[in-house]
């Protein structure tokens, strides 16, 4: 098979969940003895034209110097390249920029959408593009031969609104067992006595409601906020949280082994996620043994079940804040560690993909 992975802004990873799945199973399709090609923005970091044998095409992206309509130029871009390839499949990762251009993807190929989560409800968004984003899911499972689901939450919105059926594929993680406590001292932590969130600084993340609650309660453990915090939403987290010595942001970490350090050696991991399906960054705690505090919602319960403790509010933060140990909840740990194991790990869902794919030239020919 020659296979496409369009949507990301390119591997290695140096941004978010779709960018770690496309490195690691367009390796695994390479090894797995297919062509594959990966469209990278051009001002990712990582300039050469292979990476592990995988492909890399390299699309001029306006983002940095226009903003958000950027990424629509980015993604037509890489699209009208496609035309030119003769792909048997286009894994189109998302659907927020891209689905617009739809009329122009090879009428060849295979498409494959994985939907991601409900965007158009992300409250960083206007609501004038939030109705040009509900707008764009429309068109993109209009404009699919095939359906990712990364959760059953997003499977069963996909059915109701859509009468749509769609594969469920959620992302893995990797087992993390060889923890080294000397990565927490370079960030000036002393293992098991701080918290932690790693997230994109936006509403929907819910880091205000946390920060809100840590502030509240008085305590002085450390909690360290991982993400990039030079923006709009970021600079009014830092200026109202200030005087909060205990609070502290130490921007973005791609070093996969310190994040998994960083989530071991945590006392409380909060994942405040709220809009969307399986977070990345969700099964990654849960394999590096982290003690999970997620907001309240049917995407985080689907995946944690009974093994973490939830939040509604900065007053439910609070009392956790006060009241959880890490030490006394081993068991929790132990059983989303197992769920890795058992259902999340990468050897699964890359497989899982493959079969699809599979499915998909079979049931075309």
């Amino acid at each position: 098979m020659k296979i496409a992975i369009l949507g990301t802004r390119g591997i290695p990873n140096h941004y978010g969940g779709f960018e770690q799945f496309a490195e690691f199973f367009s390796v695994f399709m390479r090894e797995s003895g297919h062509e594959v090609l990966v469209y990278n923005s051009h001002n990712h970091p990582y300039q050469e034209n292979f990476f592990k044998e995988v492909q890399i095409i390299h699309c001029y992206d306006p983002e940095t110097k226009i903003g958000t309509a950027g990424q629509f130029i980015y993604d037509l871009n890489c699209i009208l390249d496609s035309r030119k390839r003769n792909f048997d499949i286009i894994l189109q990762l998302g659907y927020t920029s891209n689905s617009i251009w739809h009329f122009l993807l090879p009428k060849k190929a295979i498409i494959i959408t994985n939907m991601d989560g409900l965007e158009w409800k992300r409250t960083k968004y206007s609501k004038s593009v939030q109705r040009v984003l509900k707008y764009a899911e429309k068109l993109a499972v209009k404009s699919s031969n095939y359906l990712v689901s990364d959760s059953i939450g997003i499977q069963k919105y996909l059915k109701e609104k859509y009468h749509q059926d769609s594969t469920y594929i959620p992302y893995g993680a990797f087992l993390f067992d060889e923890p080294n406590e000397e990565i927490t001292a370079t960030h000036n932590l002393t293992k098991f006595n701080y918290n932690m969130i790693l997230a994109r600084l936006e509403p929907e993340n819910n880091i205000e409601t946390i920060l809100d609650g840590v502030a509240s309660s008085n305590d002085e453990t450390v909690i360290i906020v991982i993400g990039n915090h030079n923006t709009k939403f970021g600079n009014y987290l830092k200026e109202k949280f200030k005087t909060k010595k205990s609070i502290r942001f130490i921007g973005v970490v791609y070093n996969l082994n310190h994040l998994n350090n960083l989530r071991y050696y945590s006392n409380l991991y909060f994942h405040g996620h709220s809009v969307g399906g399986t977070n990345p960054s969700l099964l990654e705690a849960m394999a590096s043994k982290a003690l999970i505090i997620a907001h309240k919602n049917e995407f985080n319960s689907a995946i944690l079940k009974d093994n973490a403790y939830y939040f509604s509010n900065s007053d439910e933060v609070h009392i956790l804040i006060l009241k959880i140990k890490k030490k006394d909840n081993l068991q929790l740990i132990q059983n989303n560690f197992d769920a890795i194991k058992a259902d999340y790990n990468w050897e699964k869902i890359n497989g899982a993909y493959l079969q699809l794919f599979q499915k998909s030239i079979a049931e075309n020919n």
